[in-house]
């Protein structure tokens, strides 16, 4: 499923062994290189003193409406344990507040937000906000990962503004397909629908 980024700041991070949660994600680590997010910074709950704070994305068990699933705190790890992060978090990258533009130049704006495909964190649209001049027709763009085609410190290039930029619209509902030990069980609600006969007996009457 897609999800917008400020979904992810402040997720919980749920733990199977206690039941409960224990952290929250405070940031994301994004690798450059092929727009991934390769973990999270976390903190609160049971972080501190010997606890690293950072959480791999190999070790989310699962992403639900209720937050990100691990197994127990053992999964968090300090930032010099891992040497990629370690390396990606040197580079400070923030990929929010980069402009965006299109090999021929043209500026197409600031990348305010984007959306993360849960299943393998992959970043697949970034959204756009358009300049004051532009805004007035497209407030906002949608641009999908297939579109990019560089990554630098300062900016993030796309293909030409014509070629498949779409307005954003962002998907965000979410049936999980799973039972998910953190919910409490709720009765079902049974809704009876009145047959189109029985509506067309209303409107005669009325």
């Amino acid at each position: 499923m897609l999800i917008d980024r400020t979904q992810l700041l402040g997720c919980p991070v749920l733990s199977l062994h206690v039941g409960q949660p224990i952290a929250e994600v405070l940031e994301p680590i994004i690798d450059p290189n092929d727009l991934k997010i390769i973990g999270f910074v976390v903190g609160g709950g049971v972080i501190g003193g010997e606890i690293g704070n950072i959480l791999r994305v190999e070790s989310v068990r699962e992403y639900s409406d209720i937050g990100i699933i691990v197994d127990s705190e053992d999964v968090f790890v300090s930032r010099v344990d891992v040497m990629k992060i370690d390396e990606i978090m040197s580079l400070e990258f923030k990929l929010t507040g980069l402009k965006c533009v299109t090999k021929k130049g043209t500026k197409l704006g600031k990348i305010t937000s984007y959306t993360v495909d849960t299943n393998n964190f992959e970043i697949m649209q970034i959204v756009v906000q358009r300049p004051v001049l532009k805004a007035f027709i497209d407030p906002e763009l949608l641009i999908s990962r297939n579109e990019i085609v560089e990554v630098d410190d300062y900016k993030v290039t796309v293909k030409d503004e014509e070629d498949k930029i779409r307005k954003r619209s962002v998907k965000e509902d979410f049936v999980p397909n799973f039972v998910n030990p953190f919910r409490q069980p709720s009765g079902a609600l049974s809704f009876e629908k009145e047959s189109s006969s029985g509506c067309e007996e209303k409107l005669g009457k009325n």
